[in-house]
């Protein structure tokens, strides 16, 4: 049996939640708001908690952001909406959410997704305190201005970006870029490091979802299993990055 603390501002939510979590042994502690749920998390550690990302008071990435930077984040979040978007999940996750379940939630989504956090929890229950890492020496410079391609693994890659054939890292007027081919394609993209971050990983999306809806001639089905994102998380960013499927598929036809 594990404590669960779920948040939402919605009765119908909760009491759902309560009742389905309740018949699996749990014991469920509830909260319609931020403030009810900070007092909640201040009386005991919950092993894990469901928390709504739109509230009235305080959103729920709010919420999280404050227990992050107090410390208190020690036990497994999985956050839950029905409007959020793309962006707002990848922020949630990269504050420190496990997972994130698009309502309405399918009963098997949620089930698989407590027991994976309960998991989570368990594992990092047992897990012996790291040492402290070192600090890795500096990296040597670059000895000129040309490319330098693979096999030589590149310094820096933006994620999802992995070295090998046809990938490499250079410098050009002193500007760090990478370079990537698509491989089988000869599609060259080219990404600058001194881009602001935003501007950079939205012009590495595009470039990556350009390269899976050229592959797959502009199959949103493919590319949405291929990327493991839901159709509509896939529509959306699409639609936000400027990528047009029709236009790949045309090409890629």
């Amino acid at each position: 049996m594990a404590n669960i603390l779920v948040v939402d501002d919605e009765m119908g939510i909760r009491e759902l939640l309560s009742e389905i979590l309740g018949d699996e042994g749990h014991a469920i502690t509830l909260a319609e708001n931020a403030q009810q749920a900070r007092e909640a998390r201040a009386a005991a550690t919950p092993d894990l908690v469901l928390l709504d990302i739109w509230m009235p008071d305080t959103d729920g990435v709010t919420l999280l952001k404050e227990w992050q930077r107090d410390g208190l984040l020690t036990m497994p979040v999985i956050m839950m909406s029905g409007h959020a978007t793309i962006d707002t999940a990848v922020e949630a996750t990269r504050i420190g959410a496990l997972n994130f379940l698009e309502k309405p939630i399918a009963l098997q989504k949620l089930l698989k997704a407590v027991q994976q956090g309960l998991t989570r929890a368990q594992e990092v229950a047992r897990a012996p305190m790291a040492p402290p890492r070192p600090i890795a020496p500096s990296a040597p410079p670059v000895a000129n201005d040309a490319a330098i391609a693979a096999p030589s693994a590149p310094m820096f890659a933006p994620p999802g970006v992995q070295p090998g054939p046809g990938v490499g890292v250079g410098m050009g007027n002193g500007s760090r870029m990478v370079h990537a081919v698509s491989q089988g394609e000869g599609t060259g993209y080219t990404l600058s490091f001194d881009l602001p971050l935003r501007e950079a990983r939205d012009a590495f999306e595009r470039m990556y979802f350009e390269h899976h809806l050229g592959r797959e001639g502009g199959s949103m089905t493919r590319v949405a299993e291929k990327t493991g994102l839901e159709r509509t998380h896939l529509y959306r960013k699409l639609k936000q990055l400027g990528v047009e499927p029709g236009k790949l598929a045309k090409k890629g036809g």
